[in-house]
């Protein structure tokens, strides 16, 4: 203070800053639990309804929630329209709304881009019945990032439920340009439910922003998962082989986190992570890790100095394929302060824009 006499007013005016002060809500991201059969219960009662929740959500998002648009697909009629593509193209540029496109049973063979001028939406398959988004794009046709089946550039998307697949035929070793992009991801905030993300080399792109990905299974061969986005990996099954972050400078802070995944597959001395840029960040936690997991677990790419700047670490991990013993010495074996970071919805700022996942609308 200066010294100055505070008068009336201005004492209840400073009250009532210190009151909305006292009684804000306070969101504290508690680490995802060690014990899985934990991990739902956890998750639900930080990811709450709008509702409950709503002062700690980024504001757009409150907002685009409140009166949520429903767009029925369904082939063969009984829907608004029979492809995804013609749902999609009916939500209006720079669309404030959650619009919730539902997709009916059967196989959509559809190259799907939802533009950066359109966030919000979602799309929504049955559980029980999970729609096939597939298409069979190739980087010789289009290039490696632009051959998804779907690509999702806008912010604040949701996908539940959906199998989405490249059908192109798996790389032979001698075909040029035979990467095959099942899903691509360039748009911030963006959460997935449920979903099987399926295909052979370079499967999905995680290109750029935050991303959730929760009871998801993903499976490729070669650098099946890459890209510089700031992912976070939830109890997740994984068959294939090396994830490459793209990070290029410790400075950025990106990077993937995978907890309570697993990795399992027919092939042999699976890599965890490649050094495909010079400063990956890729941390495994309480993963459990098939005996197809090289012994050394990582690789430099062949570029030994890399090992000075790549960010590999691994914690508490179990199963024949977690031998901290035999990893190479530029691997992190995390302590529980250096894991926790990684281990909390904050790493992706999930407290401020993450849902609970979407139920089919009857």
């Amino acid at each position: 203070m200066d010294g100055k006499r505070i008068e009336g007013n201005e004492v209840y005016a400073l009250a009532m800053c210190v009151s909305i002060l006292l009684f804000a809500p306070i969101v504290v991201s508690q680490p995802i639990p060690a014990d899985k059969s934990q991990v739902e219960a956890w998750f639900n009662g930080i990811i709450k309804p709008v509702k409950e929740r709503g002062t700690t959500l980024d504001p757009e998002l409150v907002q685009a929630e409140t009166e949520p648009r429903i767009i029925k697909v369904m082939q063969g009629g009984g829907g608004e329209f029979d492809t995804i593509t013609k749902a999609i193209e009916s939500v209006p540029s720079g669309n404030a709304k959650r619009v919730i496109i539902s997709i009916g049973p059967g196989s959509y063979k559809e190259k799907i881009r939802i533009e950066r001028n359109k966030p919000f939406i979602t799309l929504l398959g049955d559980p029980k019945n999970m729609p096939n988004l597939t298409f069979d794009g190739t980087a010789k046709q289009y290039g490696t990032v632009d051959s998804a089946t779907l690509i999702t550039e806008s912010n604040y998307f949701v996908g539940a439920n959906l199998n989405i697949v490249n059908s192109a035929p798996r790389p032979d070793g001698k075909m040029v340009g035979a990467q095959a992009v099942a899903l691509r991801v360039s748009g911030d905030r963006s959460a997935f439910y449920n979903c099987k993300i399926i295909g052979f080399q370079d499967t999905l792109c995680d290109d750029r922003g935050n991303h959730f990905f929760k009871d998801c299974h993903i499976r490729g061969t070669v650098d099946f998962i890459f890209g510089s986005g700031t992912s976070l990996y939830l109890w997740d099954a994984e068959h294939g082989n090396i994830r490459a972050h793209a990070r290029e400078s410790s400075s950025e802070d990106t990077g993937y986190s995978f907890v309570h995944g697993r990795i399992t597959g027919t092939a042999k001395d699976v890599f965890l992570g490649r050094a495909w840029k010079s400063s990956p960040r890729v941390v495994y936690s309480y993963t459990e890790m098939d005996e197809i997991v090289h012994p050394g677990g990582w690789s430099s790419n062949r570029q030994p100095e890399r090992a000075d700047t790549v960010y590999y670490g691994e914690y508490k991990c179990t199963g024949k394929g977690a031998t901290p013993a035999t990893r190479e010495k530029f691997v992190k074996q995390l302590s529980d302060a250096e894991a926790k970071p990684f281990l909390v919805l904050d790493y992706v700022e999930g407290t401020k824009w993450l849902l609970p996942p979407p139920t089919v609308p009857k």
